[in-house]
């Protein structure tokens, strides 16, 4: 009797077997590679768990990017996971520090740039010294807010380093998750409307090549504002970091020569073949109370538009916003909220009267001299379409559009409120809701 044998599988089975095997090792090591690298990219909430987070389909297919700095963070960051992350199920912050906040981790997005670059570019002296001693290291000039102007915060450290995150967190957010349909980035200052970028993205094709974005523009390169936030499809993604990869110095000199990384992302992906969707009034650079509602600018009137993002928030403005938008949707309502219901729900019921240490002025252009705020107010009213004055140091400011404005010392303004309710009227109510799709 012949002895017996181990039963071998076919020579085509192991071959059928093999590459799933295979497979699975990529995945293993996929999968650890990816949680190595940014282990606490969710807060890691059960879906619906909170029962004032509204269903929104399509969410769980964005990831969300937020940039922002080891001087701003332990500010700003804590009323957004009250507020616009408390949502959000797939989000990852980036600062140029790693710490923890609220129990959430933020990812030194600095990281990847070379040692070379760290130790020769003065940009980055508050990173080493940071990186090296920790917060202690900070010191009063760091904190300094400083004046926004046309050429950014040049004497705020943390302003002067943000340039360098730009790149380097494209590349870091599609790692963190390659499958998302769209990476919306957003700063500490900024506050989204996510059902009305939903609503917005569900009439744009994720498979194409898309860069979203409040249209700037230095010499020749027109660039997506990033305080405003912007939003990039797959595509796109993936065009910037593959170009970006060919020649990684050659984009870090490019930095380095620049001074707004918002920029130098633009112009990256320019040369990668992504256009820009101009999306003015939807992502903006201003806040509610800042804002002219009703004039045209690029061919488009905000009054009908839906509004994705607002920028220049504080912790109160962010607040602000999140306590509308909830008291918008308990209504019962399914239409997106347009500027029209900013503007009557925010703005105009503080118009009203005379206020002291306030200033609604646009702009800065010189006003009519003036002796007193008495006579000011009077030349408002001798012309029919004036609405609003302000005044100062004797001179007399007037407008034909209402804004609320902002504190400041030694301003007075007014509102002649029942021109503002016909200038209203005269806007009409908006039925359908306009959005910028090509």
């Amino acid at each position: 009797m012949a002895a017996l044998r181990p039963v071998r599988p076919p020579r085509t089975r192991i071959t059928w077997i093999s590459p799933i095997l295979g497979l699975l090792v990529v995945l293993f090591i996929y999968v650890n590679y990816h949680s190595a690298s940014y282990p606490n990219i969710l807060p890691r909430r059960e879906k619906n768990a909170d029962t004032d987070c509204p269903n929104l389909p399509g969410l769980e297919d964005i990831l969300v990017v937020l940039k922002t700095g080891v001087t701003e963070a332990r500010d700003k960051l804590p009323v957004h996971f009250q507020t616009t992350l408390r949502c959000i199920p797939n989000y990852i912050i980036f600062s140029d520090y790693n710490e923890t906040i609220d129990g959430v981790q933020l990812h030194d997005v600095l990281d990847s740039v070379t040692e070379d670059i760290k130790q020769t570019v003065p940009d980055f002296s508050i990173y080493n010294r940071v990186r090296a001693t920790g917060r202690t290291a900070l010191t009063t000039s760091d904190m300094n807010p400083d004046t926004n102007s046309a050429f950014g915060k040049p004497n705020n450290p943390g302003w002067k380093l943000d340039k360098w995150k730009f790149l380097p967190m494209i590349e870091e957010s599609l790692k963190a998750r390659d499958d998302a349909k769209w990476y919306v980035f957003m700063e500490a200052d900024t506050y989204f409307f996510w059902p009305n970028l939903l609503s917005w993205l569900e009439k744009l094709d994720h498979q194409k090549p898309y860069y979203l974005g409040n249209q700037m523009q230095i010499a020749n390169v027109v660039f997506a504002h990033g305080g405003s936030g912007f939003v990039l499809s797959n595509p796109a993604m993936r065009a910037a970091v593959t170009l970006r990869a060919a020649n990684v110095d050659a984009w870090d000199r490019v930095t380095a020569d620049h001074w707004a990384g918002d920029c130098v992302l633009g112009k990256l992906l320019a040369d990668a073949g992504v256009g820009m969707l101009w999306s003015w009034p939807v992502l903006i650079s201003g806040q509610p109370s800042e804002l002219d509602f009703f004039s045209e600018g690029y061919h488009k009137r905000p009054w009908c538009h839906a509004p994705i993002a607002y920028h220049h928030l504080g912790p109160e403005q962010v607040r602000e916003l999140w306590d509308f938008e909830r008291k918008w949707y308990r209504s019962g309502t399914d239409k997106p909220v347009l500027y029209q219901d900013v503007f009557r729900h925010l703005v105009r019921p503080k118009l009203g009267g005379t206020v002291t240490g306030w200033d609604n002025r646009i702009g800065e252009t010189p006003g009519t001299a003036s002796l007193s705020l008495v006579e000011c107010r009077v030349l408002c009213y001798r012309d029919d379409k004036c609405v609003q004055f302000s005044y100062t140091d004797g001179e007399c400011w007037t407008s034909h559009v209402p804004i609320w404005g902002a504190q400041k010392n030694e301003v007075s303004s007014g509102w002649i409120t029942e021109r503002v309710d016909t200038l209203v009227e005269d806007m009409g109510i908006c039925t359908n809701a306009e959005w910028i799709v090509g």
